[in-house]
């Protein structure tokens, strides 16, 4: 194993498109840095609905599945991910929809069989670092987020057990575990400044009196400034879920939206590094990581 780079990063993430709006700018600071960034892609996103007018054409419905798997490759090369792991099910749609039922729905998977088919991934890819979701049972919660949540957490502590999934590979521990959260502090202050340039804001009240803030839990801050265009970037290679004309993505003019709150910030869930402390205290995901033996 002493080929492999020293750093290296797994993220976890629902659909074609999740990994652009969460993270993107992370993963290219990283990938600049020379670490390894792998991608799992739990399903296809075939049930997601087309929300750019312009790809709603007969040609792009009937190739779903296929273009956005286009889109996902696209997008992942952009940000720098070294390899995209498709972890094999379909999009589970919304709860009670049609997509939902369906048995091969990544919600509708036993989660011994894809908790295993996750802890393959991480022994063979062996990070240091991973981030998935949180429970977003009050937030979105979308099936498909909520079993990236509960099929992560119970593969980190696998991964290392070597009576856990012994066909999976060899044991590997990863050390440390994040949940990519979107900040009340970054809503406001991009809230703010739609309201400073006089432009409509696409964040209701919803943002603010409905949806649960969980900045009291972070503990990482991410300085993502010389890649904050990265994510848009990204963003848009997805042509059948992001609309260029959305003023909740792109309404910002990007000399001012570069500037507002250039960070990605994380929740330390699990670390094998020691006891987590809340509040924001780290400004690298691999704190604590670097120039380790063995890693």
């Amino acid at each position: 194993m002493s080929s492999l780079p020293s750093l290296r990063l797994l993220s976890v993430h629902a659909h074609p498109d999740d990994e652009a709006s969460k993270g993107a700018s992370t993963v290219a600071r990283y990938q600049e840095e020379g670490a390894r960034s792998v991608l799992v892609c739990c399903t296809g996103g075939e049930a997601g609905d087309i929300l750019n007018p312009a790809m709603d054409r007969p040609e792009v419905i009937e190739n779903l599945k296929a273009v956005r798997a286009e889109e996902l490759a696209a997008s992942a090369k952009i940000i720098g991910y070294d390899e995209v792991v498709m972890l094999g099910y379909r999009d589970s749609g919304m709860t009670d929809s049609e997509d939902n039922a369906r048995p091969e729905a990544f919600a509708n998977a036993p989660l011994e069989e894809s908790v295993g088919r996750l802890v393959a991934i991480i022994r063979r890819e062996r990070p240091q670092v991973i981030i998935t979701y949180p429970d977003e049972r009050k937030g979105y919660n979308h099936p498909d987020h909520l079993m990236v949540h509960d099929i992560t957490l119970p593969a980190f502590e696998a991964a290392g057990d070597p009576e856990q999934y012994p066909e999976a590979g060899e044991p590997w521990q990863p050390s440390k575990l994040y949940f990519t959260v979107w900040s009340r502090a970054r809503m406001e202050a991009l809230h703010a400044k739609f309201v400073e340039l006089g432009l409509e804001s696409p964040y209701d009240e919803w943002w603010f009196k409905k949806r649960e803030s969980r900045d009291h839990l972070i503990t990482t801050q991410i300085d993502i400034g010389p890649w904050w265009e990265v994510r848009g970037e990204a963003l848009r290679a997805h042509a059948t879920q992001i609309d260029p004309a959305s003023s909740f993505w792109f309404g910002l003019p990007d000399e001012h939206a570069r500037t507002v709150h250039p960070y990605d910030e994380y929740v330390l869930v699990q670390s094998k590094l020691g006891e987590i402390k809340q509040g924001i205290y780290e400004d690298d995901l691999f704190a604590g990581l670097r120039n380790i033996e063995g890693n």
